[in-house]
């Protein structure tokens, strides 16, 4: 699975009223903002990132699971991911928290597959009306990094991923189990990031986040019980329907609100 660009913000109205695209096998219609509004509060302490909810202000704000569930081949393949966000002048704040029976992880190269392993990930539209590019950060159990600026239909109808994007941010992740050992069962693991707002900036102006501020993103996790092989579930905070095409279709993406 591979995975904005300056444009003002259109206003909510012609978002949400325009043209749905058909999709999946049963012609289902979403447009981008037809789902709820996630809302990612601001913060005032100081986060450190460390894998852990120590800090107050991540149990006030938003949290939501990922519902929407791909590839399920089996009972283990559905398990619980659990998404927070926060923002200040400087970062985005991201925390996941996984139940995973399976701890299973294999890359450890920047720009690899994580996406193969267990791997969260998350991808951004910071001018929501440029529904054809979006910046993506996927990691593995190892902190291994799948950065990229993800352009859809990019030439003759194919996408293209400008993968030599390597942005600087914190991540840390903590587990509850043994990494590759289907022996026994595990708890699972967490994954915080942050991300400074300054990466946005590759290619030119963004929408300034401050309160009020919409920008379009979609959490993903991907869930591998399988020592060997490629095999994988999917789940999303947001429906795509079509998973056969990838997640990364931008319409299907949801609107984040910055608020205080």
């Amino acid at each position: 699975m591979y995975h904005p660009h300056k444009c003002a913000l259109v206003s909510l109205v012609f978002i949400f009223t325009g043209v749905a695209v058909a999709v999946g096998q049963n012609v289902q219609k979403l447009s981008l903002g037809e789902q709820s509004i996630f809302e990612a509060s601001k913060t005032n302490q100081k986060i450190v990132v460390d894998g852990k909810l120590n800090e107050e202000v991540w149990q006030r704000t938003e949290a939501r699971t990922l519902d929407y569930f791909y590839r399920i081949e089996q009972q283990d393949d559905e398990q619980k991911t659990t998404f927070r966000m926060l923002w200040d002048e400087q970062n985005i704040y991201l925390f996941y928290q996984m139940e995973d029976k399976f701890l299973t992880v294999r890359e450890t190269r920047r720009d690899g597959e994580p996406y193969l392993d267990d791997c969260a990930e998350i991808f951004f539209i910071t001018a929501p009306d440029s529904l054809d590019t979006h910046f993506g950060y996927e990691l593995n159990l190892n902190k291994a990094s799948n950065d990229f600026i993800y352009f859809n239909r990019y030439y003759k109808g194919k996408d293209v991923v400008y993968k030599t994007f390597n942005p600087e941010f914190k991540v840390e992740i903590t587990y509850d189990g043994t990494i590759n050992d289907n022996s026994d069962i595990d708890k699972g693991w967490t994954m915080e990031m942050a991300i400074p707002i300054s990466n946005f900036g590759e290619l030119g102006e963004i929408e300034p986040i401050q309160k009020g501020t919409h920008w379009a993103i979609l959490a993903v996790r991907q869930d591998r019980n399988d020592l060997n092989g490629n095999r994988r579930s999917t789940s999303t905070l947001f429906p795509i329907y079509d998973i056969s095409k990838n997640v990364h279709q931008a319409n299907r993406f949801g609107l984040v609100e910055f608020i205080e």
